[in-house]
C-alpha cells in the first residue's frame, strides 16, 4: 500500500487538502504494471536428514554345511595317567562326505560346572595336561570334525580319577556301592554303602556334601562303612551326599552315586488334650450332653477355652460347670473359674441342656485354648 500511495501522490501534485472529501468523482488512478517485488521471493530450506549413516544389508547368515558328518569314534580309553596328565587313545572315526580334519575332546571335573574343550589334529591319542589335578575325577568324551566343520556324534564318555602320587601305587580303590539312607536322626541322615576294594587295602572313606554346583564339603571320615553325616543346607535348595575310599597311599576312589535327604519339614506339636463329648439323653426336640476334656499333657492348663461345631442344628439352652456362647453351630465353652485349672493328666466335665430339630449328631473336632485335641 505504501507503492501505491507514492504513485498517487506524483500524479496528484498540489497542497495538501484540508478536508477529506466524502466521495470521488471517479475511481483511482491504478499502475498499469505490477510494482517490482521488493525482495527475491525464499525456497523453503529441505529437512535435516535425521542420520548420515547410510542403511547397512544384515550379512547373509553363515550356511550350515550339509552332507554326511564323520561317524562317532569309539572305544575311548585311558592309556596312561599321572597326577597331572591323562592320556587318552580312540578307534578312528570313518569319514563322512568330507575328510576328517581332527577331533575335539572334551572333559569336565566331577562335583563341577566348568567345562573344557581341547581341539587336536587327525590323530586317535592325546595327552592333556590342563586343568588336571591329583586325586581328582574327571569325565572325558572326544568327537570328530572334517573339513567343513561338520561335527561327528560325541563318543561315550570315560570317568577316570588322576592318583595322589606318580610313583608307588597308583591303583585307587573301587567305588563304594549302593550308597543309601537308612534313617533321618536328629543329627542329620544315617548313611550306609557296600564296602571299596584296593590292591593295598582300603584305609577309610571320606564322606562329601555337595551343594549341587560346584562346592563338595568333606564332612566325615569313617572306617567302616555306615555314618550320621551332618545336616547342611547349600543355599541352592540342593542338597546330596557322596562317598570316596582312599588308600593308604592317599589315593581316592571315584564317587558313589548321590543320594538326597528328604526335605525338612516341622512336625506339628504333639497334642496335650483329648475330648469326649458323650449324649446322655435324647428326645424329640431336645438332648442333654456332657462333655470330658483331659489335660494329656505334662503341665497343668490355667483357665481354659473349649470350641467346637455342631454337625446338626442343635440350639444350647443352658449349660453346667461351664458358661457357653453359641454363634451358628460354633459353640465355646469357657471354665467355671473354679474348674479353671486342670492337672496333667486330670478332667472336668460340663453338661449341656439344649434342642434340635433335624439332627442331634455329636460333634467330633474341638481345640482347647485355640491347639488341636484328640
Amino acid at each position: 500500500m505504501a507503492l501505491l500511495a507514492g504513485i498517487g501522490g506524483a500524479a496528484m501534485a498540489g497542497p495538501a487538502p484540508t478536508a477529506t472529501p466524502t466521495s470521488t468523482s471517479g475511481p483511482s488512478p491504478v499502475p498499469t504494471t505490477a510494482p517490482p517485488p521488493t525482495s527475491a521471493p525464499t525456497t523453503p530450506a529441505p529437512p535435516t536428514p535425521t542420520s548420515t549413516t547410510a542403511p547397512t544389508t544384515p550379512a547373509p547368515p553363515t550356511p550350515t554345511p550339509t552332507g554326511q558328518p564323520p561317524s562317532t569314534p569309539a572305544d575311548l580309553r585311558v592309556t596312561a595317567i599321572t597326577p597331572v596328565s591323562i592320556t587318552l587313545s580312540w578307534t578312528a572315526s570313518n569319514p563322512g562326505t568330507n575328510p576328517i580334519s581332527g577331533y575335539t575332546v572334551n572333559y569336565t571335573q566331577a562335583f563341577n560346572d566348568i567345562y573344557w574343550s581341547q581341539s587336536v589334529g587327525n590323530v586317535t591319542t592325546v595327552t592333556l595336561t590342563s586343568n588336571i589335578r591329583a586325586t581328582t575325577q574327571y569325565r572325558l568324551s572326544v568327537s570328530a570334525r572334517d573339513t567343513e566343520n561338520r561335527p561327528s556324534p560325541v563318543s561315550e564318555g570315560v570317568t577316570v580319577i588322576t592318583p595322589a602320587s606318580a610313583t608307588g601305587d597308583t591303583t585307587p580303590p573301587s567305588t563304594p556301592g549302593n550308597l543309601r539312607i537308612t534313617a533321618m536322626t536328629a543329627d542329620g541322615p544315617a548313611l550306609a554303602w557296600d564296602a571299596a576294594t584296593d590292591d593295598t587295602g582300603v584305609t577309610g572313606y571320606n564322606i562329601y556334601f555337595f551343594d549341587g554346583w560346584f562346592t563338595s564339603t568333606l564332612v566325615g571320615t569313617t572306617t567302616s562303612t555306615s555314618i550320621v553325616a551332618p545336616l547342611l543346607n547349600s543355599g541352592l535348595g540342593l542338597r546330596s551326599y557322596y562317598v570316596r575310599a582312599k588308600d593308604a597311599a592317599g589315593n581316592l576312589s571315584i564317587a558313589s552315586n548321590q543320594v538326597s535327604p528328604p526335605p525338612v519339614t516341622t512336625p506339628p506339636p504333639a497334642r496335650t488334650c483329648r475330648v469326649t463329648y458323650r449324649t446322655t439323653s435324647e428326645w424329640t426336640g431336645g438332648f442333654v450332653a456332657e462333655v470330658t476334656i483331659t489335660n494329656t499333657g505334662t503341665t497343668p492348663v490355667n483357665g481354659w477355652s473349649l470350641a467346637f461345631t455342631m454337625p446338626g442344628n442343635q440350639r444350647v439352652a443352658t449349660s453346667w460347670n461351664a458358661a457357653f456362647t453359641q454363634t451358628g453351630a460354633a459353640v465355646t465353652l469357657t471354665d467355671a473359674h473354679w474348674n479353671a485349672r486342670i492337672p496333667a493328666g486330670a478332667s472336668v466335665t460340663a453338661g449341656l441342656l439344649g434342642r434340635w430339630t433335624t439332627s442331634n449328631a455329636a460333634p467330633t473336632s474341638f481345640t482347647l485354648n485355640n491347639a488341636p485335641c484328640d
